[in-house]
């Protein structure tokens, strides 16, 4: 944790630099507040009030204000299980809800669709709204669809989630394309031509080295950490971050434990093969939840810590340099969080740890933020 000095530092420093995050699924999880009868997504999320503090949630309008957040890219993500029109239609669903909530709430957010509007959002004291989308499977193999999507201000995809599309591989998946498939390389292709960020989390080397040789803009990593110190398959192995320097993109170092962790990486490849064992698929988030549930009870689950995350950047740093960094908590995305960084109002924790050891403000800046806006910005010149 840091000093009070560190701490106190950080706070300044986000009050003066934007903090863009590159990934958070709140708008999912105010899905899953619905009765399950198919109601409204507007209507299921109006049960919550995000401007009081909610404990079941990561983020709400009061962490976010503790936690300084300045802009935050909002995933659109829909389950893998959805698929054809039905995965169309939850992602359009998904977008609308990112729209409803900036105007419920539009003292506190307002909907950036370019790093000029995100810039002027973040100048008026609110949190700039972003939407990204998480999972190629979301298009149904349609450029119509990415185009559709991109023209209601999605401004990444992450080509997979944890299952193969048709056209790409996944890191949690069986490999089928070799990488991607010559459609796959049009997507890319597409979402440079049409300002999309590629985003690279979730899918295998082999498709990060497809992706990064057929990008000619830079693309990201929304949230993913390091493989050199965590072996997760859904890190970035070094070889990667090192051709991610020449692309100039950005490596969004997310705070998920099983990524961050050696001994919660560990944990987790465990509970893969006890799941394969039984028949049970782990990159299938219903299914590892409900067999952790009882898994655990006997396999104690190890806990991340803030100093985890730490690790990874500065490997990361090392590895591809700090103009190449960004962060993604991958709030409301999964179960709990390192400790020191539970939700949205600690990142001023995870800065003042970073000025203690020595990092200065302007790399904190670009860490914050400058970093991911100026590869937005190059995409927003199309």
């Amino acid at each position: 944790m840091p000093s009070s000095s560190g701490l106190e530092r950080a706070r300044a420093l986000l009050q003066r630099f934007p903090l863009v995050d590159g990934h958070n699924d709140l708008p999912w999880a105010l899905r899953e507040f619905g009765d399950g009868t198919g109601e409204d997504v507007y209507t299921t999320a109006a049960k919550i009030d995000l401007t009081e503090r909610h404990p079941s949630l990561h983020t709400d309008l009061v962490k976010m204000r503790e936690g300084g957040l300045g802009m935050q890219f909002w995933s659109v993500w829909i389950p893998g299980r959805l698929a054809g029109d039905g995965a169309v239609t939850a992602v359009l669903e998904q977008v609308e809800l990112v729209y409803e909530l900036a105007e419920r709430y539009s003292d506190h957010l307002g909907i950036a669709t370019t790093a000029a509007e995100a810039e002027k959002v973040f100048a008026t004291g609110r949190v700039a709204s972003l939407i990204g989308a998480e999972g190629g499977h979301s298009i149904n193999s349609s450029l119509g669809v990415l185009r559709a999507l991109r023209r209601l201000g999605v401004r990444y995809m992450t080509l997979t989630h944890n299952d193969n599309t048709p056209w790409a591989d996944s890191a949690t998946d069986q490999p089928e394309h070799g990488g991607l498939t010559e459609f796959g390389r049009d997507v890319v292709r597409e979402m440079n031509r049409i300002g999309m960020l590629v985003d690279l989390s979730h899918v295998a080397p082999s498709t990060m080295h497809a992706a990064l040789d057929t990008s000619v803009k830079p693309v990201i990593f929304s949230h993913s950490s390091c493989r050199h110190v965590a072996d997760h398959p859904r890190n970035i192995p070094d070889d990667v971050l090192a051709k991610l320097k020449a692309n100039g993109g950005v490596a969004m170092i997310t705070f998920v434990p099983d990524f961050v962790s050696p001994r919660v990486a560990e944990w987790d490849a465990a509970l893969r093969e006890a799941m394969t064992a039984a028949g049970a698929n782990h990159a299938d988030m219903g299914e590892r939840k409900a067999f952790g549930e009882k898994w655990v009870v006997e396999h104690p689950k190890p806990a991340a810590t803030l100093d985890d995350v730490v690790l990874h950047l500065d490997h990361a740093r090392e590895v591809v340099g700090v103009d190449h960094l960004g962060i993604g908590g991958d709030y409301d995305g999964v179960q709990a969080l390192p400790r020191g960084l539970e939700d949205v109002s600690t990142y001023p924790n995870l800065f003042g740890a970073l000025l203690d050891k020595g990092w200065s403000e302007d790399d904190c800046a670009k860490l914050a933020g400058a970093n991911v806006l100026r590869v937005l910005r190059e995409a927003d010149e199309n």
